[in-house]
């Protein structure tokens, strides 16, 4: 019996003497195995990985963005909207050195030292669109104090000619949401007699509210939240 018994503690991977151990029911998945996961998910090359699907999603906003070139009148203005975070520019670096947790001195730090590269696909999408003929808007969550630096960071980047850059005056009400400032930036846009034909984010808030682009691409980010 004792044989029959050792037998099967081999065959399921345990040693004599150790019991199977019986997982928590509904417990979240382990904080620090996820910011493991993250890391190699920013880091690896397979199709599934951050930097193959950001080409991807980029690959058709630059379909969707021929598209509505093709189509325009020539009494058209056509307007592309970019978020800057996590969408033009990658803030990686301070993300990985404060292991994913938002610590604002050192935000504050990486955009005063304009600190912050271009993300490739976006770059390539933003002088797609300059190139044809539609003007780009930048609509970020940044705080108006921060317009010289954001400005520099994203020239020295290589974005440049874009048409206006909105960031959130000092005044703004402290209740506004995401989606409340950035659906009403756009809606600016849009008064000034533009068809935003494409809006390009990281956060469904980027993207949310009236008016909507006619087309809107959101980018994969799971390394934080704003809702």
């Amino acid at each position: 019996m004792r044989r029959i018994l050792l037998a099967l503690l081999l065959c399921c991977g345990l040693s004599e003497g150790q019991q199977a151990v019986a997982p928590v029911a509904g417990e979240p998945a382990n904080l620090g195995a996820m910011k493991a996961r993250l890391i190699q998910y920013h880091a690896c090359t397979e199709p599934d990985c951050y930097v193959p699907q950001m080409e991807r999603q980029a690959e058709l906003a630059s379909r969707f963005l021929k598209q509505s070139v093709a189509a325009a009148q020539p009494k058209d203005k056509l307007a592309l909207v970019l978020d800057i975070d996590e969408t033009s520019l990658s803030n990686w670096t301070v993300e990985l050195h404060d292991d994913f947790g938002y610590i604002h001195n050192d935000s504050d730090w990486c955009i005063a030292l304009h600190c912050s590269p271009a993300i490739p696909s976006t770059l390539r999408l933003f002088h797609e669109a300059t190139k044809a003929g539609v003007a780009v808007f930048f609509i970020t969550g940044r705080p108006e104090g921060q317009r010289a630096d954001t400005a520099a960071n994203l020239k020295a980047e290589g974005f440049d000619h874009w048409q206006e850059l909105y960031l959130r005056p000092a005044d703004h009400p402290k209740s506004q949401t995401t989606i409340e400032f950035k659906s009403g930036e756009r809606a600016k846009i849009v008064a000034q007699g533009y068809r935003i034909v494409l809006n390009v984010g990281d956060q469904l808030s980027d993207l949310q509210g009236e008016p909507q682009a006619e087309h809107s691409v959101k980018l994969p980010n799971p390394f934080y939240l704003i809702p």
